[in-house]
């Protein structure tokens, strides 16, 4: 995983991937698969995987099986 810092601008690191992933499962939910070609052209596996496990641990998604879910705001309270 790569963070923002003196050697990696925002652009290179995780962080800026978050961005491509939410807007896409914020409207649909995705099979881990499909979901990656969606966003292969702007993204390595490497940095989807490392976005996912990210964005799992902050709980901006959730996973049934191989589908990915977007928490929104509803589902948390």
């Amino acid at each position: 995983m790569k963070f923002p810092n003196k050697i990696n601008s925002y652009k290179e690191s995780t962080i800026s991937k978050f961005p491509i992933i939410l807007k896409k499962v914020s409207v649909q939910d995705y099979n881990v698969l499909d979901l990656y070609k969606e966003v292969k052209s702007k993204m390595t596996i490497k940095e989807y995987e490392d976005s996912l496990v990210c964005l799992f641990a902050l709980k901006k998604i959730i996973m049934y099986g191989e589908v990915i879910h977007y928490v929104g705001w509803d589902f948390l309270r």
